[in-house]
């Protein structure tokens, strides 16, 4: 006996048979219902569920009440960092304009100071030390020649006084022994 070779209908059957089981089952996947299809990731917490929409990316707490299940949306600190976000570049923008627009400091010249000359003698009234405007440096004026003469004349009175007084001292020494 020889074997019974297909009829091509009876290929055609099968292949019509296979294309509508497949097609079937993808129609049953669409119209699934959204919990799973994978729309939503749950994950459990000790107050309940957390949901994660995989679509929209928006995170909910499920719990269980007395009237059943209530989802509530998590605030989302992204929104606040954005709207932070944006009122600084705002900020930044309104900064970059005041400054294009030009200089608003009052009282700024824009030639340089001119500088003290160090080797001027200072005024005798002008003793206490000063600022330098460019610098922002302590400047102490020098000495006059009056100043050092004085300064020399006190420490000669002091030092003959000191020698006095130490020959004095010696010759009630002296005289007691």
């Amino acid at each position: 006996m020889k074997p019974a070779r297909p009829s091509p209908t009876s290929w055609c059957a099968a292949a019509i048979v296979v294309v509508t089981t497949l097609s079937g089952s993808l129609v049953a996947a669409q119209s699934a219902p959204d919990g799973e299809n994978g729309r939503y990731s749950m994950t459990p917490i000790p107050e309940g569920v957390l949901r994660l929409d995989t679509r929209t990316g928006t995170v909910s707490t499920c719990s269980k009440n007395g009237s059943g299940w209530a989802c509530y949306a998590v605030p989302d600190e992204r929104s606040a960092l954005d709207a932070e976000i944006g009122r600084l570049q705002a900020e930044v923008e309104k900064l970059k304009g005041q400054l294009a627009a030009g200089p608003t400091v009052s009282g700024k010249i824009d030639e340089a100071l001119p500088k003290s000359d160090p080797l001027k003698k200072a005024e005798p009234q002008a003793r206490e030390p000063k600022v330098a405007e460019g610098d922002r440096k302590l400047e102490i004026p020098l000495p006059s020649d009056q100043d050092l003469d004085r300064a020399m004349s006190f420490l000669e009175k002091a030092w003959r006084r000191l020698i006095d007084m130490a020959n004095r001292v010696q010759k009630d020494v002296s005289g007691r022994i």
